[in-house]
Parts: structure tokens; sequence; C-alpha cells
């Protein structure tokens, strides 16, 4: 039997879609190559056949092939405009590729077909958030909520963007909706979102218990640890926030972010001989603005003013946009007793055009 008479004899007997459908199979039990084997075999048949596009593009996507399972779906959609799968599939490869404008293009698409799929418009919403478009993503977020009041991915997406926008207390609001939900087997994430909302809020002490319930479930998380010791640091307890400081330190030695925390915390408690252990760590690792003014700040501590001030002045010269440093250089100027050169650092600041609260209030009390 010649190839053509081969092709027309599956065409006829219906094997298209016997090995489409076997294809399929083999992607539901990660079988890759099997699939793909099966949908060549259709391609070298039917080179447009929509099924066989689709399945090579999901056995791609499968692999994390994404950029190659672009072009077998629009492939597909250049021969089967409209194919949802087709559709779905490529918009969720740009997505992966943080092609985000591109795949909400692509679900805007899908949604002509199917304007109630709960799965594509959270989608579009997440989309929408990651190219911080508040207005849009909240709208499809809220229409699914219409369509579904306690979506669980709509609602998590209205927490993730309140939170990114800063309306800590719009993000809480759905958070603990979240919780109330499923109070006992909530998600580890919605614990430490919940934790979050109030380190951002200052409202520590309501932090702590989310906090040491996430570490309940998961002894190690380091958001949770990393919450904690934040919130004990914010209620200036410092003890409390060290032993979470040095947890976290146990696990990751060099964090020189944590590094820098721990030395503030003993600074904090006049334990000056630790601090600087714990800043030269980081030091040792890369250079780090806050590591250097701990050390800066040791030395005003220890009222060696001139020595701290040579060292500000150092930095500034590195980060001169840092009202932190502006602050710690005026003050060293006033336990001098000279309060025109304190006010003239503050004023140097103001004349980079920012606005900063504390550097005001510093020179309204000078």
């Amino acid at each position: 039997m010649s190839n053509y008479e081969q092709n027309d004899s599956m065409k006829e007997t219906g094997g298209i879609s016997d090995i489409s459908k076997k294809g399929y199979q083999f992607l539901r039990e990660n079988r890759v190559d099997e699939a793909i084997d099966c949908f060549t075999k259709i391609l070298l048949v039917d080179k447009n056949n929509n099924y066989a596009l689709v399945g090579m593009g999901d056995a791609a996507r499968k692999r994390g092939a994404c950029r190659e399972a672009v072009s077998y779906y629009q492939r597909c959609l250049n021969h089967h405009s409209g194919n949802n799968y087709a559709l779905f599939g490529l918009a969720d490869c740009y997505k992966a590729l943080n092609q985000y404008a591109k795949a909400i293009e692509i679900w805007e698409q899908y949604l002509l077909h199917d304007d109630k799929n709960i799965t594509v418009l959270t989608r579009v919403a997440d989309a929408y958030r990651k190219v911080h478009n508040f207005k849009h993503s909240k709208a499809v977020y809220l229409r699914v909520l219409e369509m579904e009041e306690n979506n669980p991915y709509a609602i998590i997406g209205l927490g993730h963007l309140h939170y990114d926008f800063k309306e800590y207390q719009e993000a809480l609001f759905y958070w603990e909706k979240m919780l109330g939900m499923n109070p006992e087997n909530v998600d580890i994430r919605v614990l430490t979102s919940i934790g979050n909302c109030h380190r951002k809020l200052k409202t520590f002490s309501e932090g702590v218990p989310h906090f040491e319930k996430a570490l309940q479930k998961e002894p190690n998380n380091f958001y949770a640890l990393f919450g904690l010791a934040d919130c004990y640091r914010g209620m200036n307890q410092q003890t409390l926030s060290l032993d979470y400081w040095n947890r976290i330190l146990e696990q990751d030695p060099r964090n020189k972010v944590i590094l820098t925390r721990a030395g503030d915390a003993y600074r904090s408690m006049g334990d000056y001989e630790k601090a600087q252990v714990y800043y030269e760590r980081a030091l040792n690792i890369e250079f780090d603005t806050y590591a250097v003014l701990g050390l800066a700040l040791i030395s005003k501590a220890k009222e060696n003013y001139d020595d701290a001030i040579a060292s500000i002045k150092r930095m500034l010269q590195q980060d001169n946009r840092n009202y932190r440093l502006f602050i710690e250089l005026a003050g060293c100027y006033l336990k001098k007793g000279d309060k025109r050169q304190a006010q003239e650092v503050l004023e140097e600041f103001q004349k980079l055009g920012i606005r900063n609260a504390s550097i005001v209030e510093m020179l309204e009390k000078i």
C-alpha cells in the first residue's frame, strides 16, 4: 500500500481520532515522548490538524519549552481561528514568558467565545495585576466574585492587588476572608500575608499570632521567621527579635540583610561588641550601606563623633539621597553641640527636592 493510500485509510477509518485520544491520554499521564509520537503521526497525514497542533503545543509546554509551544498554538490558530484550546495554551505560554500584555490580548480573544469562564477571568485579572493595572484587575476579580462568591483565586488575587498598591487595610479584608473560609487548614501563605499587612500597618502585636500559626505549620518558614522578628523589632522587643533573626541565620548564615538586622538589634540593646561582629560579617559578604551605618552608629554611641561623621560622609558620596544618612549625620553634629552644621546638613537634603517628614521634624526641633 502506498503512503497516500495509508493516509486515506487512516482518515477513513477514524484512525486520526483514535491516535489523538491516545496522545492526550499520554499527556495526562505525563508520558510526553509517547504523546509527541502520536501527534507527529497525525501531522504527517494532516499537517494542519487542530488536535495534533494543540497537542504538540501542550507537550512542549509540559516540558517548559514555551517558545516552541507558542509556534504550535499560533500555527493552529492560523488555520482554526478561535480554537479555545490553542488560545488558552498560547495565553498561558505568554504568561510563563512574562509577556503579560500579550497574554491579556489572547485571553480577551478567548472570552469573546466564552465570557463566563472563571479560570480564564482569574488569569486575566492576574495578568492585569502583573502589569500594575489596578482598575482593570480589580474589575475582573470582582466580576468573578459576582459569579462565584467565594472563589479563592479571586479573593487571593484581590489581597495581592491591594497589597501591591499599598492598600494594606483593604488587602487585610480579603486575606481574612480567606482565613475565615478555612481556619483550620488555611494555606500558610494566607497567614503570612495577614501578618505582613499588620507589619505594614504597624499593628505588630496583631501580626504576631498569624506568623506563629504559620510556624506551627512549617517551623523553618523564612517569611514567618522574618515576620516575627520584624514585629518584635517594631514592638522594640529586641531580645525576642534576635531569636528569630538568628534562627534565619542558622539556615542562611550569609544573608547580609538579616546580619545587619541582627546587628541593629544587638546595638539597640547596647551590646556593641556583638553588633560589630554581625555588621562585619555582612560586610565580608558584600558592601552594605546599613552595615556601614551600623558601625558608624556604634562610634556615635561611644561618643566617637568625628569617626561617625567621617564614615557617614563617605556613605553619602555613594548614596546622596538616603534621608537616614542625613538625619544621622545631623544627629552627630548635634551631639557635638554644632547646631548650625546640623541645620546645614538637613537643608542640603531639602535642596534635592525630596520632601521627608523626618527631616522637616528634625529641622523644626533645631
